[in-house]
């Protein structure tokens, strides 16, 4: 403690992190703009940020597997409470049950098929097969929603893709962590059937723990609703994290315990919702940075680009079969559409998480797996440059987009807050049938009104006789025991005109 030196780290070493840690958060602002005029997820220019960074760019050494492994769980933690806490349970609550069956039996399936083909086309071992297809099966809602944040989806095609990225990342590392401890010490693998009991137990048990502490810490939480807002969004979070590390010190699923713990929380209608929201936003993109930065760092150029030929196989594989195949079982026993099944198959991009699970066997010491991770590096890589830019395209194709979608406003208001009223904005997209309608005829449910048409370059307070025409951006202040009827009106009258409610066949 008395030896600087002896530490090996010192304030001349303290100022050069905070000015590269400083400029990368700077640069990777910055590339958010870029990225949403391009059509490519943010994580791709992060991950490129990384590997400038690392050792064969600038030559900064990360090389450690254990460390981002620790790291990479601690950034989907925070990932996973702010997307709890941002999701509302109305969104999602038709589509829970299908996301669970994407999660289980759509992974089982996804699974399966990589590790046939890899074994047949690649002749990779059977147990070194089933784990990169354990790797591979975790999909990533936020690469799909951030290439669609102009193409507006219906409610339940957006909550299937939250819902499942929520539920599908703690059945995955269960499955992967199993795997990578039978290769590595077969002499005291547990039986298939033995594993497959504990897992659901020990999803069960994460459920009831993340779930138990959402509902007694947001009770708390509305006991100290009187502080300071920063505070208070401080205690939320930290509930959610609370979560995880009670779920996983009694050895059952943290990632799913801090996911429901989180739901729960941002669905108690606490105080200071708009500040909680901001700041677990803040939080998520902080850690999707660092973790992609880091994971970029953690790759080398000449070995990722030795595995391209394998990540190609193993990616057609994946995006023509694996996928489509689990979408087709797990959703038809449901009624699913085919054009929404058909959507789903293409939207499952996969993200941070399967390169994160990538360092697990070498972590646990499974022979002959270093090459893994250069191979689910560039896969991630280059099927989301295929697959990103076309979602909206497909999207469009496949005729699953809403015609008019309200989205939530974020304002931080306190007289809102305590009157109960929110913020949605509309907007009449090109083909909507709100083009044309008059303000009085959306009849919208009592205590809810268009307060403010954004036209062009020009604002205005609409009457009552005010005329919606396409390219219009409406700003609606909603009682909030109301806004989903709001919500309801909107789509209704985007489909079918003014006489939306009156005709027998609308």
């Amino acid at each position: 403690m008395g030896d600087p030196a002896a530490a090996g780290f010192d304030l001349s070493q303290l100022s050069l992190v905070l000015l590269a840690g400083s400029l990368v958060l700077v640069v990777a602002v910055a590339a958010v703009r870029l990225a949403t005029h391009s059509g490519l997820p943010t994580l791709l220019l992060y991950l490129a940020i990384g590997l400038a960074l690392g050792r064969e760019g600038l030559g900064i050494p990360f090389d450690s597997e254990q460390m981002a492994q620790v790291l990479g769980y601690c950034a989907l933690v925070l990932i996973l409470v702010e997307g709890g806490l941002t999701t509302k349970w109305s969104s999602i609550r038709a589509s829970v049950a299908p996301a669970l069956a994407l999660s289980t039996v759509g992974v089982l399936v996804s699974v399966a098929v990589v590790a046939v083909a890899l074994h047949q086309i690649l002749h990779t071992d059977w147990r070194i097969s089933l784990l990169i297809g354990a790797i591979l099966a975790s999909t990533d809602a936020a690469a799909v929603f951030s290439v669609l944040r102009v193409v507006p989806l219906p409610r339940r095609l957006s909550g299937m893709l939250e819902a499942e990225s929520g539920f599908n990342d703690a059945p995955v590392v269960l499955l992967v962590t199993a795997l990578s401890l039978q290769i590595a010490h077969p002499a005291d693998a547990e039986p298939w059937w033995a594993i497959g009991l504990l897992a659901v137990a020990e999803l069960t048990g994460g459920a009831l723990i993340g779930l138990a502490i959402g509902w007694l810490g947001g009770k708390l939480m509305q006991r100290l609703a009187q502080g300071t807002s920063g505070l208070f969004s401080l205690g939320v979070v930290a509930i959610g994290v609370l979560a995880y590390a009670a779920a996983a010190t009694v050895h059952t699923s943290g990632f799913i315990a801090c996911y429901l713990a989180a739901l729960v929380l941002g669905n108690m209608h606490l105080s200071h919702r708009q500040s909680v929201t901001g700041f677990a936003e803040a939080l998520g993109w902080l850690a999707q940075i660092g973790l992609f930065v880091m994971l970029g760092m953690l790759a080398r150029p000449s070995g990722i680009v030795e595995e391209i030929p394998r990540a190609i196989v193993v990616g057609l594989v994946l995006l023509l079969v694996a996928r489509p195949l689990s979408v087709l079982v797990s959703l038809t026993p449901f009624g699913i559409p085919w054009r929404e099944q058909a959507f789903l198959s293409w939207a499952g991009l996969r993200g941070a998480v399967p390169v994160v699970l990538a360092t697990v066997p070498v972590t646990n010491s499974v022979p002959g797996v270093e090459w893994v991770f250069e191979l689910v590096f560039m896969l991630v890589v280059i099927f989301t440059l295929v697959q990103a830019p076309l979602l909206p395209w497909v999207a469009r194709r496949l005729r699953v987009t809403e015609p008019a979608l309200a989205t939530g406003v974020v304002v931080e208001s306190v007289p809102l807050e305590q009157l109960g009223a929110e913020m949605l904005e509309v907007a009449v997209v090109p083909g909507s049938r709100l083009a044309g309608v008059e303000v009085y005829e959306l009849r919208l449910p009592r205590g809810a009104n268009v307060s403010l048409v954004v036209r062009d370059e020009a604002t205005f307070v609409p009457d009552a006789h005010t005329r919606l025409w396409t390219g219009d951006r409406l700003l609606v202040v909603t009682p909030g025991a109301v806004r989903e009827a709001t919500e309801a009106r909107f789509r209704a009258v985007s489909r079918a005109g003014r006489l939306a409610g009156w005709r027998i066949d609308v």
